[in-house]
């Protein structure tokens, strides 16, 4: 399949100034759009994904620098050169500290200008491959990510390996908070002993101490036999409690029994049995919420939290998204023998836009998705669910009152996780009966 051409973006106050370069780009086989003022190409930039930006310096009211500064900080994707008639040393030196790749002076040649161009295609191709090769590499814990929120996970991981302590992981669902205790477990002197996962909340409560400590013959209907716990299954190595909050507050005394004494009492046995094991522990919940609540208890919070990582959510590091997307992209087609498709730049500036309620799990479940419905190579916007494509191509309507901006945004946020209230409240921050009050004024509209 040919690869796609590359767009660029002509930024200029003069008709024809951006009909003359408009056609002599578009003879070289580029996708030239173009745009008279810093506001047009700024909405331009929204809903399409642009690869180069050749912007005027001296415009009406918002000048080629601040839009240069704009893209610096919304758009780091895109490259911009510069071409002013007005050159200076200070404004090209400032012009290339802000982000351009290149200052031109008007009149230039066309050799010039082309010259300009093919090496901004150039690092821009080495970009996008750069991005596809980082996707396949891994850092040392096996998870996906380079951005600064992710980097002080890594750290906090760095700080657990080399420790025993206790390790309490706050995270959404869907962050990947079982892969961060796996991380510190397989990285820290631990690393060849057992790993044993327990979700707390999947787990009926009456079978959760048996299922943790284990239990002697005879100790309860239907104990034909001794059976080890999990926590002694882990012995001399890692314990992950997933969902912890969702334990009992009596569950809750045992469990600190076993953090404090290194002690389990099988169900049935009055002898205790002597472990080393670490913890590690996570939830969904604000577990400062549930101890004011009562519903749990303070001491084995504390007990826990002696060292702390908080997982981001994946829409507080969406620069992440385009590494994330095609790791998964390679692996599941190499999981299921297929070739490899391409990305298209709409479609990875549709994934940034969106807000994931479920996390990097929800991605992957869609890039999974997207690999196996695939039929010619590449997959674009139009592929994704209608849910999603609230967040593709929105232009902005700056003549629409607050309320009706507000009742749209609520009606995208519904329509993404299929009509849940209670989970749409959560994205929103309001309670239920807030988000019930706001949908009556819908429907009395």
């Amino acid at each position: 399949m040919a690869e796609k051409a590359e767009r660029i973006l002509v930024v200029d106050d003069s008709s024809d100034t951006l009909e003359m370069l408009r056609r002599k780009i578009q003879a070289k086989g580029f996708d030239v759009y173009t745009a008279s003022d810093v506001p047009k190409a700024i909405e331009l930039m929204v809903n399409i994904p642009i690869d180069l930006v050749l912007t005027d310096y001296k415009m009406p009211k918002i000048s080629g620098l601040d839009l240069i500064r704009h893209i610096r900080d919304n758009h780091k994707r895109i490259k911009v050169i510069m071409l002013t008639g007005y050159p200076t040393i200070e404004g090209a030196v400032e012009a290339v500290k802000v982000g351009a790749e290149e200052y031109l002076t008007k009149p230039f040649t066309d050799d010039e200008l082309f010259k300009a161009i093919d090496a901004a295609i150039e690092k821009i191709k080495l970009q996008k491959q750069a991005l596809k090769s980082t996707a396949l590499e891994s850092n040392p814990y096996g998870i996906i990510g380079k951005s600064a929120t992710m980097q002080r996970v890594y750290q906090a991981i760095r700080k657990s390996c080399s420790s025993n302590a206790t390790v309490l992981i706050h995270g959404e669902s869907g962050t990947g908070k079982e892969l961060v205790a796996r991380a510190i477990h397989y990285h820290s002197k631990r690393n060849k002993t057992p790993f044993v996962p327990v979700n707390c909340g999947a787990i009926p409560d009456s079978l959760l101490e048996a299922e943790l400590f284990g239990f002697t013959k005879g100790s309860f209907t239907g104990a034909y036999e001794t059976r080890a716990g999990y926590f002694l299954t882990a012995d001399g190595g890692t314990v992950f409690l997933d969902e912890i909050s969702e334990t009992s507050l009596s569950m809750q005394v045992k469990l600190l029994r076993v953090l404090q004494d290194k002690q389990v009492y099988m169900v049935g046995s009055k002898s205790p049995r002597t472990v080393n094991l670490r913890i590690i522990a996570a939830t969904n919940k604000d577990l400062q919420l549930l101890l004011k609540q009562g519903l749990f208890r303070e001491d084995l919070f504390y007990r826990l939290n002696v060292l702390s990582i908080e997982i981001p959510p994946l829409r507080d590091r969406n620069e992440d998204i385009p590494e994330l997307a095609y790791h998964f992209l390679h692996k599941f087609s190499k999981e299921n023998s297929l070739r490899t498709p391409n990305l298209s730049d709409d479609l990875i500036q549709a994934l940034q836009a969106y807000h994931w309620p479920g996390n990097v799990r929800e991605l992957e479940n869609l890039i999974y998705r997207l690999v196996i419905m695939n039929e010619d190579g590449e997959i674009r916007t139009s592929d994704l669910p209608d849910y999603m494509k609230f967040s593709v191509k929105a232009s902005v309507d700056l003549s629409r009152s607050l309320k009706a901006v507000e009742l749209d945004y609520i009606q995208r946020v519904l329509a993404s996780v299929s009509g849940n209230k209670s989970k749409a409240a959560k994205i929103l921050d309001i309670d239920r009966k807030t988000l019930l009050n706001k949908l009556s004024i819908i429907d009395e509209s």
